[in-house]
């Protein structure tokens, strides 16, 4: 594998870098205030797009050459499980939209006490 870095290609290395840049934009936005912190929604609509972008279109032509496919088959062992932590990390954004919704978005706003004379 060229240009491998800690076992990992240079394109997971840049999806990192774009989730972490993300991630930081979201935290700086998230003490902002007014109209500037629903920014942080865009970001990562943003963020989402670009991921699916590089993941769905990829630079290196898929098909590897005919000599080298009859000499090994790759097969993917951990396809299940790869699923099952997905559907598990997709169950606790949902929780977590979820969460965020009650304890953020709709906070209680409690009326002040009467004052008696």
């Amino acid at each position: 594998m060229a240009g491998a870095v800690l076992g990992v290609g240079s394109g997971v290395l840049v999806l990192q870098l774009l989730w972490g840049l993300a991630l930081l934009l979201c935290l700086a936005l998230s003490r902002a205030s007014g109209r500037a912190r629903v920014a942080v929604a865009l970001v990562t609509l943003g963020a989402a797009i670009l991921s699916a972008v590089l993941i769905l279109f990829p630079r290196e032509d898929e098909s590897p050459a005919p000599a080298a496919a009859a000499a090994a088959e790759i097969v993917d062992t951990f396809f299940i499980g790869r699923f099952v932590l997905l559907a598990v990390m997709s169950l606790v954004v949902l929780g977590c939209i979820f969460l965020l919704l009650i304890h953020h978005l709709m906070e209680p706003v409690h009326a002040k006490p009467l004052h008696s004379s």
